[in-house]
């Protein structure tokens, strides 16, 4: 057996597709951390009673992750539809807006939830509802009543937020080491030949 009869370009593809499925499997733990750090912290923040006031520092915004907030939002801007599905598992739309404080702090808004995409006009009001994280602007508002004219949404509910992240990372790491014996069993077959 020689060593050299092993191919050098395949040896190096199977190499990188193993070491990005590992890293995959790595990533996919470390949703499962940040997810369960967020359910527990919705966990012990949805018990509160208190509110919280808009708008909160950039760096206590986490504390303030599914907490109850009211704010007066005089105008919602141009409304936009985005389809999915409530918590009861329905599909449908909802209708987002981004609310113009008076301060100048712009919250963008989930106004309601509807089975129509049809656009929605909000004529101004106090906004009740929960603060959620978001990737984007950092913290959204998920009200409590929609406008007029659309069904509300369900609450959430943290048992019903699919956690599903050690499942793939288990996926991942399998498909890595399938991979690493099938390049094993083909290279073992070249080097007895």
């Amino acid at each position: 057996m020689s060593l050299r009869r092993i191919p050098i370009v395949p040896t190096l593809l199977v190499l990188v597709a193993v070491g990005v499925m590992i890293r995959l499997g790595f990533w996919q733990l470390d949703r499962l951390h940040r997810k369960e750090a967020l359910l527990a912290l919705y966990s012990q923040n949805i018990r509160l009673s208190s509110e919280v006031a808009l708008p909160v520092a950039p760096r206590e915004r986490e504390r303030a992750y599914f907490r109850h907030t009211r704010f007066a939002c005089p105008s919602a801007g141009t409304t936009r539809p985005m389809a999915g599905h409530n918590t009861k598992g329905e599909t449908g739309w909802a209708h987002w807006g981004e609310c113009r404080r008076p301060d100048g702090m712009a919250v963008a808004v989930n106004l309601g939830w509807s089975q129509a995409p049809a656009a929605v006009r909000y004529m101004g009001g106090t906004i009740g509802g929960i603060i959620a994280p978001d990737g984007q602007s950092g913290a959204r508002v998920v009200a409590d009543r929609p406008i007029e004219g659309l069904e509300p949404s369900a609450a959430p509910d943290p048992n019903a937020i699919p956690n599903n992240h050690l499942a793939y990372a288990i996926q991942w790491f399998l498909f890595a080491l399938t991979a690493v014996v099938i390049y094993a069993l083909a290279v073992r077959k070249r080097l007895a030949a």
